[in-house]
């Protein structure tokens, strides 16, 4: 397959259709961890009049949005055979 492109050319380092996978954080358990306990973690520290620093928060916010369509994507598709891919937005991208 040829490289998909997401404008005019085709970058170098583009990944192949065939070989693309979207990386779905949301399935890690580092995620499932941060997501099902940041929450409650944030809140303890609340209820004791304490903070996490302000970039410490937004560190683990843009953590959760990384990899995840609904926050930010780009749709790339072949320039020989019109497939299709949404790539989400990585996390330094989220800033």
């Amino acid at each position: 397959m040829t490289p998909l492109s997401a404008g005019k050319d085709a970058s170098a380092g583009a990944a192949r259709a065939g070989d693309y996978a979207r990386h779905r954080p949301e399935q890690t358990l580092l995620y499932q961890l941060v997501e099902q306990y940041y929450p409650a973690f944030v809140e303890d520290l609340a209820a004791g009049e304490r903070t996490l620093p302000v970039h410490v928060q937004r560190e683990f916010e843009d953590y959760l949005k990384c990899g995840r369509l609904e926050y930010g994507f780009l749709r790339v598709r072949c320039v020989d055979c019109h497939a299709e891919r949404l790539v989400a937005f990585s996390w330094p991208l989220l800033r």
